[in-house]
Parts: C-alpha cells; sequence; structure tokens
C-alpha cells in the first residue's frame, strides 16, 4: 500500500522553544524524542508567518502573492489545484481536525457559524473525507467543532486533548481500511491568549514558579513598522514573563498530545509506512524587536520545528540545513509519496534532503510580508530572503534595508546594511530578491492595493495569475 501521511502542526509554536532546539525551560520530551527519530530540518522557514498565509501556502504549494491570502480572516479563491485534490485524485482518504482560518470574511464574529462553519464543498480544498474542523479561536476549554453542518459538536474539556482523541480514533479507523491516507492535524496552542485559565492547571503548575526573563533584544519602544496586533500596550510589556509561562505550559501539554498520537501510530503498526510530520505554522516575538505576535522576518517569528519521521527511509537522529520554505512542503511531501506535483506550484521538491541525499536546493526562502495581520492598513509591508547564513529584509514604506548574519549575531541585533564592508553582499541579496519577486509576479504592492484589486467583501475574487 502506498505510505501514510500524519501532518500535525501547532500553531504559533516557535523552533526556540522547543527542548531538542536547546530551550532548558521547555519540557517537552515527546517532540524531543520525536527529533531523535526524525530528520529535523534545522532551517525551517515560516514563508508568511501568519495563520492563514500559512495555510493558503502550505495547501497550495504557493506563495502569498498567488495564492492571494495576504491578510487574516478573509475567504480563500478555492481555484486552486491543491494539496488534498491530489491525495483523493490518488485515491488517499483525508483527514482534517482543528483550526483552519482561510474561511471567514469579515473582522471579528469568530463564533458565528456563518464564519466557522465551513461548507462541504470547493473551499475544504480538497480534503473532501473525514472533517472536524473550525475556522479559528483561540479559547481552548468547552469549544466545538462543525462536521457536515452548521451545528456546533462541543469538544469536553482541553480543545488540544479532544483533537488528538478525535485524530487517534481516525488512525484507528483508517488503519482497517484499504486505502491509503493522510490526516491533519491543526492545534491552536500556544497561540495566545496566554490567560492561566486557558490551559490545564496541573500543566501551568509546572511553570508557575520557573523564572523567565525578557529576550535578550528586547526593546523597550514599539517598532515603528509594526501593526496593531504587534504593538504593546505598556500594561502587555508588564505581563511578557507571566505569558511565557503560560505559552511553557501550553506547549508541554502539546508535548503531551503529540506523545499520544506517536504512541498511537506505532501501536497500530503504521510507523513503518507513514510520514509523521511535527511542525508549526510560525513563532512568536514576546517584546523581541519590540513587538509581540508574529508576521515579521525576525527569527522568533520565522523559525519554525520541521521533524519528519520515516523509520527505516529517513535518516533517523539527523539534520538538514536545506532552507525549507512553507511552499516546499506540499511538493516535497507529494514527491516522497510519489504522487504528482502540480504544474502551478511554486515551491521547490525538497525530498532528495529528507532521504539524506544531495539535490538541488535554494540559495534562500523568500518570504512575504503583505500587510497588517487582520486588517486593510498600509504600512507594514515588507518581503525578505533568509539564507542558511543571512536574513536580508526590506520594508516597502521607506524602503529601508536591513541585514543580519544569524550565524554570528543570531538575536539579530546588529543591521549589516548600514555598513560598507557588507555593500557586496546587500547587492548580491537585492538582485536575488528582485529575481524571485518576478519569477512569481509579486509587484511588492500596499496592503490596500489588495483590497482594491482582488477582493470584494472580504472575498477574494481573483490573484495576480487569476
Amino acid at each position: 500500500m502506498k505510505p501514510n501521511l500524519v501532518y500535525i502542526f501547532a500553531d504559533q509554536l516557535r523552533l526556540s522553544s522547543c527542548g531538542f532546539a536547546g530551550d532548558s525551560k521547555a519540557l517537552t520530551p515527546n517532540i524531543d524524542s520525536l527529533a531523535a527519530e526524525s530528520r529535523c530540518f534545522s532551517n525551517a522557514i515560516s514563508g508568511h508567518p501568519v495563520c492563514a498565509p500559512y495555510r493558503a501556502s502550505l495547501f497550495t504549494g504557493k506563495y502569498t502573492t498567488s495564492t492571494g491570502m495576504v491578510i487574516n480572516e478573509i475567504r480563500m479563491n478555492p481555484n486552486h489545484h491543491s494539496f488534498a485534490h491530489v491525495l483523493h485524485e490518488q485515491g488517499y482518504d483525508t483527514a482534517y481536525i482543528g483550526k483552519w482560518h482561510l474561511w471567514a470574511n469579515e473582522l471579528g464574529h469568530h463564533y458565528e457559524p456563518r464564519n466557522s462553519f465551513v461548507p462541504p464543498g470547493e473551499h475544504r480544498l480538497g480534503f473532501d473525507g473525514f472533517w472536524a474542523a473550525y475556522n479559528f479561536h483561540h479559547e481552548y476549554y468547552n469549544m466545538y467543532y462543525h462536521t457536515d453542518s452548521a451545528a456546533k459538536i462541543p469538544i469536553e474539556g482541553y480543545e488540544p486533548d479532544g483533537q488528538t482523541s478525535l485524530a487517534i480514533e481516525q488512525l484507528k479507523e483508517k488503519s482497517a481500511g484499504q486505502k491509503p491516507f493522510a490526516m491533519f492535524l491543526s492545534l491552536g496552542t500556544p497561540h495566545d491568549p496566554w490567560d492561566i485559565s486557558n490551559v490545564p492547571p496541573e500543566y501551568y503548575e509546572k511553570f508557575k514558579d520557573v523564572e523567565f526573563s525578557l529576550p535578550p533584544n528586547y526593546q523597550e519602544h514599539n517598532d515603528p513598522y509594526a501593526d496593531n496586533w504587534a504593538k504593546f500596550r505598556s500594561v502587555g510589556r508588564e505581563k511578557i514573563t507571566d505569558w511565557l509561562k503560560v505559552y511553557y505550559a501550553m506547549t508541554a501539554n502539546l508535548d503531551w498530545n503529540v506523545g499520544r498520537l506517536i504512541e498511537a501510530v506505532d501501536e497500530l503498526g503504521l510507523a513503518d509506512n507513514t510520514i509523521f510530520i511535527f511542525t508549526s505554522d510560525h513563532g512568536e516575538l514576546f517584546g523581541a524587536h519590540g513587538r509581540r505576535g508574529k508576521n515579521i522576518f525576525y527569527e522568533e517569528a520565522v523559525r519554525v520545528p520541521f521533524l519528519l519521521r520515516w523509520p527505516g527511509r529517513v535518516p533517523q537522529g539527523s539534520e538538514s540545513d536545506v532552507c525549507l520554505n512553507t511552499c516546499d512542503i506540499m511538493p516535497t511531501l507529494l514527491s516522497m509519496l510519489k504522487l504528482p506535483i502540480p504544474a502551478e506550484v511554486e515551491g521547490m521538491d525538497l525530498s532528495p534532503f529528507a532521504f539524506g541525499e544531495k539535490g538541488e536546493e535554494p540559495e534562500a526562502a523568500f518570504l512575504q510580508g503583505t500587510g497588517a495581520t487582520a486588517d486593510w492598513s498600509d504600512g507594514h509591508e515588507w518581503r525578505a530572503l533568509r539564507s542558511k547564513r543571512f536574513t536580508y529584509a526590506i520594508y516597502r514604506a521607506d524602503r529601508k534595508e536591513l541585514l543580519f548574519d544569524n550565524t554570528a549575531d543570531p538575536f539579530q541585533m546588529t543591521n549589516l546594511a548600514e555598513q560598507s564592508d557588507y555593500e557586496p553582499v546587500v547587492l548580491g541579496f537585492r538582485k536575488m530578491l528582485e529575481k524571485k519577486m518576478n519569477e512569481i509576479g509579486d509587484t511588492f504592492e500596499s496592503c490596500s492595493w489588495y483590497r482594491d484589486h482582488w477582493i470584494e467583501d472580504r472575498i477574494i475574487m481573483r490573484t495576480a495569475r487569476g
């Protein structure tokens, strides 16, 4: 039988807050054990570190300016040959559980069925098998999901626990079937709000007396390029270390659920024929560079864990430093499954690196920031390249350039673009960026341009290519 795929992704978990990545405060024994059994992509990058743009890129293999999903809380145009379309065309059964974030068409009102229920059909982007999902919310107790009607089906207790239980039930059912399967589990944690009431008490207890400090690159003033979601109010700055306690507690619970899912895969005898992925959509800054949230090219936002386990096929406990971008995930996994890659995909097939082999690799991951997190607000747009060593970025508003040597300066505190010695490096990145943008038709527009040219009532009607 063709290999199965289990893809589990957290929301807002940064690489640097995982134990296997060197964080001594993290309690992630299951994720750490998974890393020891996996191929770890140490330069996995969130190409647009915001929830909806990431998911659009994941499921289409395209960049944001080709999916049209330029901010959160708009509705994606379904006219793409998606990951799940290919899976079903090739005889796979699918399951999607958890947060979707590609359906709403208004800012707010997250709990209303008109925004939370994705009806069966084209807007599920080919996920025509088991569906237990909602558009999005970030409170995790006594929540709900939808199947094929607008009725809210309650999840008692802590949502990630209930969603993982649903996933385990699906594993049992699908392992008894005659088809290969692909299951995606999209968990909401450790996304804020980081209130004590939003995490199980037994996990908070593990961190309540742990001392957290502000990041080394903390700045007391808001980044002038930040949107309203990234700006701090004074009370927020006072809460950062308390937020971190809840963030790490949520991550510890997430780890427990990852362990449950791995155990189920192994006990059902699926491990040898199943590609198992653990990753995240983006990270979180917690005051680094004067920002909270994500939606920026800094390491805390874009570096995510990406662990790929396939016993007997992928080198265990190994690492690849290839720059794996979000849009590369679909073609890479389809290739590993020996399934066709749609011609419209813009990402690279990096499957040789998963198998420990050599292949063509990107010079850098191309990143896009197309506006405010969830509103039509100009002045926050940027483009960036993240190579193995450097991050190069440019803002649209004033064309300010930044260059960081991530090896020598991991907290990105020194802007080398302002130093004459690095002029040749900056010039090289400028040319690389221009080439990449031209290849995909990215003309570096303002956020409101997309609203005025692509979108009606927050529903994407057309994109740069359509």
